[in-house]
């Protein structure tokens, strides 16, 4: 069931790390399984995120807004440095970036 369960989500774009898998429970002759859907950022990995930009002394300012974490700069370049930055790292979650800096 997982499975098929993944190919939907993958059909709809959605990515599967942010499945949070529990262990099935098995009683008689069913099977339950919680799978939660994760949203946005927690604060801890928000919080090693604008560590992570901090500790790179570039010439950005990262804040945490909501469920997101949001870097401004006035130079594109040191925008795109901070992807390169965040893709290295492993944070256990997808993250997506938005670039408006036109």
């Amino acid at each position: 069931m997982m499975d098929i369960f993944e190919k939907k989500l993958v059909k709809r774009k959605v990515d599967i790390g942010v499945l949070d898998i529990q262990e099935p429970r098995v009683s008689n002759n069913r099977a339950r399984q919680q799978v939660t859907i994760r949203q946005g950022i927690d604060t801890d990995t928000s919080r090693k995120i604008v560590k992570d930009i901090k500790a790179a002394k570039l010439k950005v300012q990262a804040r945490v807004q909501d469920e997101q974490v949001r870097v401004t700069g006035k130079k594109r370049d040191d925008l795109q440095t901070v992807i390169t930055l965040l893709r290295e790292k492993d944070y256990g979650l997808p993250l997506q970036y938005i670039n408006f800096r036109d």
